[in-house]
């Protein structure tokens, strides 16, 4: 079927593209009418490789030839062609509102409260209804994905009030309801709870289970909505703490899903940089700085592999700007606490053209330094938010850069108070052992300073993990006996498997490649 709606699409007469003012919401293009019908179909019959198809191909190809700065038709306008069925229509206006936030500008508070009530009606459907349909994974991820950005979108909107007129501050008294906070919380949580995902990651774990194996689809023809929905939605409440400030809450949401492993997030790359990007931001934020490196070191190793095979995707613009924050956040986790053997070659090549200058600046700790992690943090961090309404009544000011500044400075803090630890590292690393008088008089501090900086030290490079065990950030530990200051640096663990591993790869490859010589 895939084949006839592309060659309709492809020869349907373009109608002149509407200008925004002229929009017609009951014209329905006859390429339109061929999408719906299709897809409609497909829908119904579980074919998921054409309804991916058409979700990924189709409806890109006609919002860029037809409706590049226009809405899509309304819901109401392409009934007729999908037998009016009800969940459609939600799945169809979905995309509707998502293409009107990407696209048009600017968008009202009733644009907004509308799609709002779209996907509480939506994934009303999916939690108390019997939803019989199989949905391609990337639909369903960018579905929730959407869902945390425009309730993030909306946020920051309501939060710039200094040139709001008055038709647009009634609509915002109006829409007071629409993207609260605990309601964006309270669905994807029960999506995570409805669809028992926690549980079925468990029972994988002990084998009665095949979710990763079968990508989350169910081939015994039931759905695979519900249990993909309630994964991706795990990925998104992290999302949502990270914006609110709130990283343990945010990791702890993650944590039935064992980033180690192969998973369903790693299947749509939007999901597996958007996990590995708050992730590691999180890890950041609670100085758990050798995690968030080594997920940063691999996610970045991965992009730099395979982001070719992604440049025709809508997604591209947004995997390259993700690449470029996390190689700033590397450069952050690097400065503050270096782990260069965590690092691959490759990665670190990268890292250095990106921010070698920046890199040596912070490690001075200055002002210069101070002034580098201003720039890098402000650049990578999230688009913090401030999930309160505003009070309308008081002197209209803008307040969307609040959450920002607070997470700036916390942030700055945390690098200031490292500036306290400035020389003692490299001073450890020369010796393996000194005495407590002899490296305060290097430092030119009392004994008594020093060992609150040597303690300061202790408690900046340890933090607490997942499970509440005391792990060590710094590649190198030190401990005290009778004033003696004894310096044990960790050493790498030689992985002998991996080596012989890459080499038996290559050899297999040599080989292959002579015998295709020796047959030709």
């Amino acid at each position: 079927m895939a084949a006839a709606y592309d060659r309709e699409d492809g020869l349907a007469p373009a109608p002149p593209p509407h200008a925004a003012d002229a929009y017609d919401p009951n014209y329905v293009p006859d390429s339109v009418k061929t999408f719906v019908v299709h897809l409609y179909r497909h829908i119904r019959d579980k074919n998921v490789y054409e309804i991916h198809q058409m979700y990924e191909g189709g409806f890109q190809r006609l919002s860029d030839r037809l409706f590049r700065d226009a809405p899509w038709p309304s819901a109401e306008a392409v009934a007729p062609y999908c037998d009016g069925d009800h969940v459609f229509l939600l799945l169809y206006r979905e995309l509707w509102y998502r293409h009107a936030h990407a696209r048009l500008s600017p968008l009202t508070a009733a644009h907004r409260a509308e799609s709002w009530t779209n996907y509480c009606d939506l994934f009303g459907v999916v939690l108390h209804g019997v939803v019989n349909m199989q949905l391609p994974n990337q639909w369903l991820w960018d579905m929730v994905d959407e869902f945390v950005y425009q309730f993030q979108s909306f946020c920051q909107y309501r939060a710039k009030l200094k040139n709001k007129t008055e038709d647009e501050l009634q609509q915002l008294k109006q829409f007071d309801k629409a993207w609260n906070v605990y309601g964006v919380l309270n669905y994807l949580q029960a999506l995570v709870e409805k669809s028992m995902i926690t549980q079925i990651l468990e029972r994988e774990k002990e084998g009665l289970e095949q979710f990763t194996a079968t990508d989350g689809y169910d081939y015994e023809g039931g759905s695979n909505v519900l249990k993909v929905l309630g994964y991706y939605s795990m990925i998104g409440l992290l999302r949502i703490h990270c914006l609110l400030g709130d990283y343990h809450t945010g990791l702890k949401c993650l944590a039935p899903i064992d980033l180690n492993q192969q998973g369903v997030y790693t299947i749509v790359i939007g999901s597996h940089i958007s996990t590995i990007y708050h992730y590691g931001f999180a890890k950041l934020m609670m100085r758990r700085y050798v995690d968030a490196t080594r997920e940063f070191n691999k996610i970045l190793l991965y992009i730099l592999k395979y982001k070719q095979y992604h440049q025709k995707s809508p997604q591209y613009d947004q995997i390259l700007k993700k690449n470029e924050q996390m190689y700033a956040l590397l450069a952050i986790c690097l400065s503050l606490c270096p782990q260069n053997k965590l690092i691959d070659e490759n990665v670190s090549t990268q890292l250095k053209e990106k921010y070698n200058d920046k890199m040596t600046k912070m490690q001075r700790y200055d002002d210069e330094a101070y002034a580098a992690y201003d720039e890098l943090f402000s650049y990578a961090c999230p688009k913090f938010i401030t999930p309160s309404p505003p009070v309308l009544d008081q002197p209209l000011t803008n307040y969307n850069q609040d959450a920002y500044r607070l997470q700036l400075k916390l942030f700055l803090y945390e690098v200031k108070q490292q500036q306290l630890l400035s020389g003692i590292r490299s001073y450890l690393k020369l010796y393996s052992t000194i005495t407590i008088g002899k490296l305060a008089q290097y430092m030119e501090v009392d004994e008594a300073t020093l060992r609150s900086i040597l303690m300061t030290y202790k408690h900046k490079m340890h933090a607490v993990d997942s499970d509440g065990k005391i792990v060590s950030s710094a590649d190198f530990d030190f401990y005290i006996v009778e004033d003696v200051i004894h310096i044990v640096e960790s050493k790498p663990t030689k992985s002998h498997g991996d080596y012989f591993l890459r080499q038996i790869l290559k050899f297999e490859e040599m080989i292959g490649e002579l015998e295709k010589v020796q047959f030709d």
